[in-house]
């Protein structure tokens, strides 16, 4: 059997505003965001012809999550290729060091917004009314808003202009329990007290659905793109080009 298949080299130039989260700490240790849920859709990205800016709520030095980083000890990814050319390119290596703070964003100016997940995001992301509302003006813009694992917990808090939650009437993934649960029983204690989907399933007005533990999964309803997470960033990346081609 023979099979054939192309696919365009570029397309239409598009501006995506890429939020990662500010430093923090978890049960005492430090936390930052999953190294290859920014990277490899930050490269898939730019491979496609569009332009991506790197930014965090707060602005400032920002930093991957140790085990997520290929160069760290601990890691549990010592061949995140992508992560290791991101981090060593002499332009956009140095774009973590100082990130340029929401506040001084212009959402019209995107096309737009991918959130990396972490274990930042959960700390810092939940009473960030700023943040919310830069989400929020994507959306009812009618713009692209990609949120990839614990990113994801936007959908939990993120509030519309109506006082409507974003997440009413969505279908989306995320960082699942039965994950939580296993990172919870590698390291012998529960990370994290709030966990996504059981709070969106308080939610009666949304639908959040995962793949089994560690699979590849992503959902587009409308503009809205989730990811369950690291695994399902190649997935991530081609739902956001393909709903940017279609907002030309």
């Amino acid at each position: 059997m023979v099979t054939k298949r192309n696919a365009p080299l570029t397309h239409p130039k598009k501006r995506i505003l890429f939020v990662v989260s500010n430093p923090a700490t978890l049960h005492g240790f430090p936390v930052g965001f999953f190294a290859e849920e920014m990277t490899r859709p930050f490269f898939d990205l730019m491979q496609a012809g569009h332009d991506v800016d790197l930014v965090s709520p707060q602005g400032g030095k920002v930093e991957f999550d140790g085990f997520s980083d290929p160069e760290n000890e601990g890691t549990q990814y010592p061949n995140d290729l992508v992560t290791l050319g991101f981090k060593h390119h002499p332009t956009f290596g140095k774009l973590m060091d100082d990130t340029k703070p929401i506040s001084e964003v212009d959402a019209e100016a995107y096309d737009a917004v991918c959130v990396a997940g972490g274990g930042g995001p959960l700390v810092t992301f939940k009473d960030d009314a700023r943040l919310h509302e830069l989400i929020a003006a994507f959306y009812e813009a009618g713009k692209v808003v990609g949120l990839i694992c614990h990113g994801t917990c936007l959908m939990l808090w993120t509030k519309l202009s109506d006082g409507t939650l974003m997440a009413d009437g969505k279908t989306w993934t995320g960082y699942p329990d039965s994950e939580e649960n296993m990172m919870n029983e590698a390291l012998g204690m529960t990370v994290n007290e709030l966990t996504i989907e059981s709070e969106a399933k308080k939610n009666t007005n949304t639908t959040f659905e995962s793949a089994g533990p560690l699979q590849p999964f992503a959902i587009r309803d409308g503009n809205i793109i989730t990811a369950q997470q690291q695994h399902s960033t190649a997935l991530f990346s081609e739902l956001v080009i393909e709903a940017l081609d279609e907002a030309r």
